[in-house]
Order: structure tokens, then C-alpha cells, then sequence
């Protein structure tokens, strides 16, 4: 029986050494895996860091006259050899067409990240061109006789962060549910300490501006593509068809209502292209009507320059938009070059006359059905006519060209109208 008892004792104690073995490799492994997350964020964080200050200098092919400061996206002076400017986003190519501009003129420029949290001036600036915070931490340390001006690619931070709340909080009492804000910004003094402004947007953008009493200036923004008019298209067989084109913040961008709107309007198709799976609380709030209603067609993110969105474009008759906070409305834009007429809130920030489009005014889901159904309703030689008129609308002002005409216009207003300034100060 001692004998019994031993061998048990011995086979216990085997057990039990196995196990504490076995919990000891487990955590190990946990506290390899933990060690090895904690060194890819930290590795992430320097990454993101370094690239949010990173900075870059270009040369004029002339004798420089001096120096330019842009703060802005410094993506399209860091790509390779013949790798084309990206088109997701209106700012890059602009970013590239300002400094182009100033180089042009014979100026130096210094090229940084809108968010950069380091960079302080070390030289004198003829320009200090500013979009959100650098200025406002610079401006103590620039030369008194720099240009100082703020980018406008916004409405005013606290406007735009005031109407996406409001956008959540009517979310939240039609749906009973609480969504997060998505294109929050902490508000910035750039416009503050700038000598004035260049609007990207129209009227409604420059009236969230006008608080800070200083000159602005529209310079009306760009597309990243031009779309032909396609004279074959059959607006009897599209009159129904319909297009939500946006970016992130889906709320703000009133994807929401649109949901709403044609999740009650069977006989009216909608396509929803924009980073949709981004966002998972509003695809788990909008499950239903994004892939489960039959007449609406959830594509996610697509490349403007595809041959798929291309199709998509000459299959709509119109964009639906009632975004509640634009700077320039680059999505609608760029819709109305492929021909798409604009029903869109007065926010979006798009000059929309009502022989090629629609402003809505409460943005309501009542609204947005009623003016859809209008739409469809029209002839097809009508809908024609103000297809094509909202196509030229967006070929005589919304180009790349035209940007780079008249930012350099702007740009050399604004510098004879500080000369002016200058020279009535030093007579005074």
C-alpha cells in the first residue's frame, strides 16, 4: 500500500510540475506577444511622427527672390519618378500646384505637414501659407514683413464641429442610437494671425470666415479628373438612378438621410460609393438599408479615375449630398464634370442654379425624397439640358487649370495689396 501510495504521490507531483510548465510557457508566450505589441505601437508612433514632420525644400530654375513656407501635405513632393499625384483626395494636386506657383515666381519653398508639432522658422519668409495649426505657433517668430495667409479648405473648424454634433444628436433622436463624430478637429487661430485668407468654397464657406474681419479671397478648387460629355446617354433608363459620392464622416456627410430617404422610395435606385466599411457603427446602425434593400448598391471606396466609377457616373442622372459642412464640395464637383446634376444642401458649398440642380433647404428626409422624385419625373430632354449645363458649369470654374490661373492672380493681388498697406503705414 506504501507502495501504492508513492507511485501516485510520484505521478501527482509529475502532473502538477507539467502543468506549472505548461502555464509557464503560456506566459511566456503572452508576455512575448505583449512585448511585441508594445514595440509595434511604439514602432507605429515614431513612424507616424516622423512622417508628420517631415519636410521639404524645392528650388526655382531662376535666381530665388526669397522664400515660401506652405504647410499643407508634403505626399506629392515625396513620390518617385514619374509616380503620378494621388487623386483621392483635390488637396494633393492643389499642395503641388501652390508651391509650383511660388517656384514659378522664383521663390524657395519649404514644404511641411499640416499637423507637423516641431518645425519652427529658421529663415525669413516672403510667404507663410498656413491650413490649420503652424501658423498660430510661428507667427511670433516670423519676419514682421512676411505674407501671412490662411488656406481655407474648410468651413471654420467650430462650425464644421458644431454641425456634425447637431447632425448626431437628430441621428440620435430618429434612430435611438449614438454615433461617434468622425471629422471633429481641434479649432485653430490660424486665420487669427494670418494677414487674410484663400477660400476653397463659396459664399456659405467664406461666411464662417467672416467673423475675423480679414480680406478673403476665393480661388474656386479643382477636380482631380475630367470626364467627356457622353452625348449618347440614356436619361429615360437613368432618371431613377441616383449617386451618394463622399469621404469619411458619413454622418456628416449626410449619408444617413439619403439612407433613410431612398430606403422609402422603392421605384428610385441609389449607389453609395465612399469608405463605407470605415466606419463600423454607422454600417452596424445602417446594415438594413446598406446591403439589405434591394434598390439601394453599397460599392465602398473607388478610384474617381476607374473605368468602374466611369460607369457608374453615365448609369446616375444625379449626386444626392446634403452634407452639413463643406469647404469646397470636391465630391459634388467632380460628379458634375461626368454630368451628374447636384441635388445638394446649400453647406456643401457648391454654386448650384436651378436650371442644372437643386438646393435643398432644411436637408429633411421628406425634402430629399421630394426633390429626388422631382428629378425622376422630368423629361428626358430636360434632364439632358441640365446634365449638360451642370458639365459646363464644372468645366469653366472647377479645373485644374483654372485653379493654377487663379491662385497665381490671388496671390499676386494679395502681394500688391500688401505693398499698398506697407506704404501707407510707412507715410503714416
Amino acid at each position: 500500500m506504501r507502495f501504492l501510495f508513492t507511485q501516485v504521490d510520484c505521478i501527482s507531483s509529475i502532473h502538477n510540475r507539467s502543468l506549472l510548465f505548461q502555464q509557464g510557457v503560456l506566459m511566456g508566450i503572452k508576455l512575448v506577444q505583449r512585448t511585441a505589441n508594445i514595440v509595434h505601437r511604439l514602432a507605429h508612433k515614431i513612424t507616424v511622427r516622423q512622417e508628420i514632420r517631415r519636410q521639404v525644400s524645392l528650388q526655382p530654375d531662376k535666381r530665388a527672390i526669397g522664400n515660401v513656407l506652405i504647410s499643407y501635405v508634403v505626399e506629392p513632393f515625396l513620390l518617385k519618378s514619374g509616380e503620378p499625384i494621388p487623386n483621392s483626395h483635390t488637396h494633393f494636386w492643389e499642395c503641388h500646384q501652390m508651391a509650383q506657383t511660388f517656384l514659378d515666381m522664383g521663390y524657395c519653398v519649404d514644404v511641411i505637414q499640416y499637423n507637423n508639432d516641431i518645425f519652427l522658422p529658421q529663415k525669413e519668409y516672403a510667404f507663410f501659407i498656413e491650413t490649420r495649426w503652424n501658423l498660430q505657433r510661428c507667427a511670433p517668430l516670423l519676419n514682421k514683413d512676411c505674407i501671412k495667409i490662411f488656406h481655407a479648405d474648410t468651413a471654420h473648424i467650430l462650425f464644421h464641429n458644431a454641425a456634425e454634433a447637431n447632425r448626431l444628436l437628430a441621428l440620435q433622436q430618429r434612430r435611438g442610437i449614438t454615433l461617434s463624430p468622425r471629422r471633429f478637429e481641434p479649432p485653430n487661430k490660424a486665420l487669427e494671425h494670418a494677414d487674410c485668407a484663400t477660400v476653397l468654397g463659396n459664399e456659405f464657406t467664406m461666411s464662417t470666415l467672416k467673423y475675423a474681419k480679414k480680406p478673403l479671397y476665393h480661388v474656386p478648387i479643382s477636380t482631380q479628373v475630367l470626364y467627356p460629355w457622353v452625348e449618347e446617354k440614356d436619361f429615360d433608363v437613368c432618371r431613377n438612378h441616383f449617386l451618394w459620392f463622399g469621404s469619411g464622416g458619413l454622418v456628416h456627410k449626410g449619408l444617413d438621410l439619403v439612407l433613410e430617404a431612398f430606403s422609402q422610395m422603392p421605384d428610385c435606385h441609389l449607389t453609395i460609393c465612399g469608405p463605407i466599411s470605415k466606419e463600423e457603427d454607422f454600417t452596424e446602425a445602417y446594415y438594413k438599408e446598406l446591403y439589405l434593400t434591394s434598390n439601394i448598391n453599397t460599392i465602398g471606396w473607388i478610384d474617381v479615375n476607374s473605368q468602374k466609377f466611369r460607369n457608374i457616373l453615365n448609369s446616375c442622372v444625379g449626386i444626392v449630398y446634403p452634407s452639413c459642412s463643406e469647404g469646397g464640395g470636391g465630391s459634388v464637383i467632380n460628379c458634375m464634370h461626368a454630368g451628374l446634376v447636384p441635388i445638394v444642401s446649400y453647406e456643401a458649398s457648391v454654386n448650384v442654379e436651378k436650371d442644372y440642380g437643386v438646393i435643398l433647404n432644411d436637408n429633411s428626409i421628406e425634402e430629399i425624397k421630394r426633390e429626388v422624385q422631382k428629378i425622376s419625373q422630368l423629361s428626358a430632354e430636360k434632364l439632358k439640358q441640365m446634365a449638360r449645363k451642370a458639365w459646363e458649369f464644372a468645366r469653366e470654374n472647377h479645373t485644374k487649370e483654372k485653379f493654377a490661373e487663379n491662385y497665381r492672380n490671388t496671390i499676386e493681388k494679395i502681394l500688391i495689396n500688401h505693398s499698398k498697406k506697407n506704404e501707407v503705414l510707412i507715410y503714416v
